[in-house]
């Protein structure tokens, strides 16, 4: 993390659009919220979900966004184009609509390289399962496996990150939490295969984030980190350090230790209720560079490194209260 990125979800400059757009009737375009964007002091790169993003030449959206001194970190797949996928994209019973969802993640990851990015993420929230004998699991696991294979394997030199939740839109997720992740990527065995860490997804896996940090980092990698925060019920989108300030400082200082050097990709919500989200994205922003302050005071104390060793809970406390609040 030597050179800073941070990108956001393009869907929260929506947020409010009375206030940015007084005459504007229906839902702001992609390039509006762009715009929106570009205002975020701090703010270096977007993320574009296809194809909900990407209706022109991506080569053309690269350089309207460029022009607005933003670059683009990478795509995420969204499997809604056709009402079919609601019972699976990679999963679903029918070979036909598996071979739709198949081809349209490869033409998402083309419509990437066009746009100069190398990373692609799945977020496969319509595989899995809601009621007790619906499905055959092994069926259900191998059309995963050989969904994703088939994709990384399309253009070996783009990335392909799983980014895991434990439900929603499916009452099981296939790809529920980081252990079964980690199984999947196994099987599959591509090497330009990794895991997006979803703070909010992580905390209502029931998982501690900076553990899951390292158990990616040690079989497999993280290519991608959404920062948020929650109350560990659901996908809550709240701001950073809102409510797991510590569990956040852990994991920056974790995925700082084991070489990540991706983008700080902020995966909030202002729009559910109405915040400004150029102000809550700057917010943000100096929320997790502060956050890396702490982590260099932490690294400068030898008094945690002894603490960890000794697995002394009350006295890493002691240090880390301190060296967050003097």
């Amino acid at each position: 993390m030597t050179q800073l990125k941070f990108a956001t979800r393009l869907n929260s400059f929506a947020s409010k659009p009375a206030a940015e757009w007084p005459d504007i009737s229906g839902k702001p375009t992609m390039l509006q919220m762009a715009k929106r964007a570009a205002k975020v002091d701090g703010l270096t790169d977007l993320d574009l979900n296809y194809p909900d993003h990407v209706a022109d030449d991506p080569a053309v959206l690269a350089r309207q966004i460029g022009d607005l001194g933003l670059a683009i970190n990478g795509f995420a797949m969204r499997y809604y184009t056709n009402p079919a996928f609601k019972i699976g994209a990679f999963t679903n019973p029918d070979a036909a609509v598996r071979r739709e969802a198949i081809d349209l993640t490869k033409k998402g990851i083309d419509a990437a390289r066009a746009a100069g990015s190398n990373l692609m993420t799945l977020w496969l929230g319509q595989d899995g399962f809601d009621y007790a004998f619906q499905a055959d699991y092994h069926t259900l696991w191998q059309h995963e496996i050989d969904g994703i294979r088939e994709v990384c394997a399309h253009d070996p030199d783009c990335l392909v990150s799983i980014e895991y939740k434990p439900n929603e839109p499916r009452s099981y997720s296939l790809m529920p939490d980081c252990a079964t992740t980690l199984l999947a990527i196994k099987d599959v065995d591509m090497p330009n295969l990794g895991v997006t860490l979803d703070f909010a997804h992580v905390l209502y896996a029931d998982e501690q984030p900076a553990f899951a940090a390292a158990l990616i980092a040690r079989y497999s990698r993280v290519l991608g980190v959404h920062l948020n925060d929650g109350y560990a019920k659901r996908d809550d989108g709240l701001m950073v350090g809102a409510v797991h300030t510590q569990q956040t400082i852990e994991l920056l200082r974790q995925i700082r230790k084991d070489g990540y050097d991706g983008a700080i990709y902020f995966d909030t919500f202002p729009d559910m209720t109405g915040l400004d989200p150029v102000h809550e994205c700057e917010v943000n922003i100096q929320t997790v560079k502060r956050m890396l302050k702490v982590v260099d005071r932490i690294e400068q104390d030898n008094r945690l490194s002894g603490a960890v060793e000794r697995q002394d809970a009350v006295s890493a406390q002691a240090v880390i209260q301190e060296l967050m609040l003097g």
